[in-house]
């Protein structure tokens, strides 16, 4: 699976596009815009950080109104503490970035209205598709990138092999669950440090110094993968939806058995060596919090969520015919599971780098 070209959002405006059903995504955008409030005014503590034009980029954007709820806070909090100091108010270069298969003809869509409320700010909005496990834009052009929910998905599926270097099968699974082998953790956890890694050292290429980058993103709460989180997405009920249907005989076992998730939620401790291995950014903040799915806030919406998230990547391995089958198996299994489950929680990190001012 290429991930580049496979994953995206559900596109569109219809019943089961991620612009009708990302109430999650709209939530943890909420709850994090303090944080992303407090990144950009310590930018006004910088030195030489300011010039005529502040430029600022969402990574892994999607198509939905949270980038620009995020792009608000940027504008207003910008234009309050240039009044503040009676300092001129810059232009605002805002990059939206995501891969190329995301729906970008929905998201522009939004900016002549979102730019309308703006009208006394000189704005400037550009689509920059592309991976953002690589160079993006320009050296040293970018204050402030933001990315929610975008840095745990992985570039590619890990390669999964034994300790003789032979290919392994995660039987029965689309991630890592309680019956994978540890081998299978490890090179999820592999692939992460190199991705991250990789994302670390393209961003400090393209940010100023002491410029800001904020995360927000999957992570755990312990070592442990099977205790104490959860993922937005249920996969463990997703690889039982699936395998139920090849025990019905509408998937053949191969395509389950050859089909991996590229996604992971890394430890604090995971993250802290990443960050101070490759040495670009100082770690000035990290929290977590977390989001309670449990049965009393379910939703029709929630799943569609789900299913807007992932169809682009079940539709490639498995087939279209079989995707409201699948998805009506899906919700019903997440549905007793959640509901067998108080403390069922999405964990979250909340993550403020400050890049820093000389190279490593």
């Amino acid at each position: 699976m290429d991930v580049k070209e496979v994953l995206f959002m559900n596109k569109g405006d219809g019943e089961n596009s991620y612009a009708q059903n990302s109430p999650f995504t709209q939530r943890v955008i909420e709850l994090s815009k303090p944080v992303l409030e407090s990144a950009v005014q310590s930018l006004f503590g910088e030195a030489g950080i300011w010039n005529k034009v502040f430029n600022v980029a969402d990574l892994g954007c999607a198509s939905n109104a949270s980038t620009f709820s995020v792009m608000s806070s940027v504008i207003e909090n910008v234009q309050k503490k240039c009044v503040e100091l009676n300092a001129p108010i810059p232009e605002f270069q805002l990059y939206l970035n995501d891969l190329p298969g995301n729906d970008f003809n929905t998201l522009f869509k939004g900016i002549s209205s979102f730019a309308d409320r703006y009208n006394d700010a000189s704005l400037f909005m550009m689509g920059a598709p592309g991976s953002f496990y690589g160079r993006l834009f320009p050296t040293n052009s970018l204050q402030l990138v933001h990315s929610s929910y975008g840095v745990h998905w992985l570039s590619k599926v890990p390669k999964l092999t034994d300790e003789a270097g032979l290919p392994l099968i995660n039987k029965g699974k689309i991630f890592i669950s309680k019956t994978s082998p540890v081998a299978v953790k490890e090179a999820y956890l592999r692939q992460f440090e190199e991705d991250f890694s990789l994302f670390l050292k393209s961003r400090s290429q393209e940010m100023v110094p002491n410029g800001r980058l904020v995360l927000v993103f999957n992570g755990r709460p312990s070592s442990d993968f099977t205790r104490g989180y959860c993922y937005p997405i249920p996969w463990e009920s997703l690889s039982e939806a699936i395998a139920a249907m090849v025990s019905e005989g509408l998937i053949q076992e191969e395509k389950l058995d050859s089909f991996n998730v590229p996604v992971y939620a890394p430890s604090q401790k995971e993250l802290k060596g990443i960050v101070s291995k490759e040495g670009s950014f100082e770690l000035e903040q990290l929290d977590t919090f977390p989001i309670n799915f449990g049965d009393k806030n379910l939703s029709d919406k929630l799943f569609k969520n789900m299913r807007s998230v992932t169809e682009s990547m079940i539709s490639h391995q498995f087939g279209e015919e079989i995707l409201d089958k699948l998805y009506d198996k899906f919700t019903q299994i997440s549905i007793e599971d959640m509901a067998t489950n108080e403390e069922y929680k999405v964990l979250s990190f909340l993550v403020v780098l400050r890049r820093n001012a000389t190279d490593h």
